[in-house]
């Protein structure tokens, strides 16, 4: 949990501002690497956003005396520290309170961090399927990009952003409305139409030349109640026609595992769970954010998430499923 604190009157506030509001100066932001439980209560009564009790609500200490609330599914001891073990193989789900891009970073850590070099070409694929305003939850979002980027910045230059329209409405459009465009210019990237740019054949597949080289695609999609979101979006990285074709003639069931023979040891998807879709197109609140290197479990642990469906044997790191699950098409 990070804080931030005026350097100059030592106030300090569980989410960003630009200034202090007392003496007008820029916050520094404070990292909180040890924390302890210094209450616990047990809540009985059922809330939309809570349905499953008992669960236990925390007061967590930092190093600095700083404090904050924290939802439980396991009752803690007084002075027991509350640690979160990175693990590789799980899927990471953390809450975005305040300031999304420390939710991204923590997710990120929380599966081994971006193991990348200086030099090394990064792809990243928000999901753009129509030309349609932010505030409308069916692009990734331009916070989320922003968020995002300025992570990923600090460790890489060569960075891509990529997108590929599977409609007849160019990509060009859904780009710019969504206000992705914007994100990409103030960092000085501009976006790259796949459809535009030449493919090679493995296999059946046609997949974009953009990849050759690339040592990470990093997969954004923003999650949508009912749908494979993360798993579908990769497929904008195939050609249009090739995509069409073996659809008709197989599955996309078919088109995704083998596709997941040539991406899926070099994914690592970042997935916007915030405010999503439901299946009627009205926006829900969910506030999280999802990570994973395999884009099939972060789709299924959202569906259980959202009371879609149970997964089987995945493992989950940072929040657990019982603390954020909620049937959100209910409210």
């Amino acid at each position: 949990m990070s804080f931030y604190q005026c350097e100059k009157c030592k106030r300090t506030w569980q989410y960003p501002i630009k200034e202090c509001p007392f003496c007008f100066e820029s916050l520094v932001k404070i990292q909180s690497n040890q924390m302890k439980v210094i209450a616990c209560s047990k809540v009985s009564i059922p809330t939309l956003l809570h349905p499953k009790i008992p669960y236990f609500t925390l007061v967590i200490e930092d190093e600095n005396g700083n404090r904050y609330a924290h939802k439980s599914v396991t009752e803690k001891n007084i002075g027991e520290e509350v640690n979160f073990t990175p693990n590789d193989n799980a899927v990471a789900i953390w809450r975005n309170k305040y300031d999304l891009q420390e939710a991204i970073e923590k997710v990120i850590a929380l599966i081994g961090g971006l193991q990348i070099k200086k030099d090394s070409k990064i792809i990243i694929l928000p999901t753009l399927i129509s030309p349609n305003h932010p505030y409308l939850r069916e692009n990734t979002s331009p916070e989320f990009l922003d968020a995002l980027l300025s992570i990923v910045i600090q460790k890489t230059k060569d960075i891509k952003i990529v997108g590929q329209s599977f409609n007849d409405i160019p990509i060009e459009f859904s780009v710019q409305k969504s206000g992705l465009l914007d994100v990409c210019l103030k960092y000085g990237i501009m976006p790259v139409d796949l459809g535009k740019a030449g493919f090679t054949k493995q296999g059946k597949l046609e997949i974009s030349e953009e990849l050759v080289g690339a040592e990470l695609i990093l997969n954004i999609p923003i999650m949508k109640i009912g749908k494979n979101s993360a798993t579908e979006n990769t497929l904008k990285l195939l050609s249009k026609t090739n995509y069409s074709s073996l659809k008709y003639l197989e599955s996309e069931e078919a088109i995704i595992e083998e596709l997941n023979k040539s991406i899926l040891d070099k994914t690592l998807t970042v997935a916007e769970a915030d405010i999503v879709q439901g299946r009627d197109k009205f926006n829900r609140y969910l506030g999280l954010v999802l990570a994973g290197k395999n884009y099939l479990n972060v789709d299924s642990i959202f569906d259980e998430i959202t009371i879609n469906k149970k997964t089987n044997n995945i493992s989950t790191v940072g929040r657990e499923i019982d603390e954020v699950q909620h049937n959100a098409e209910l409210l």
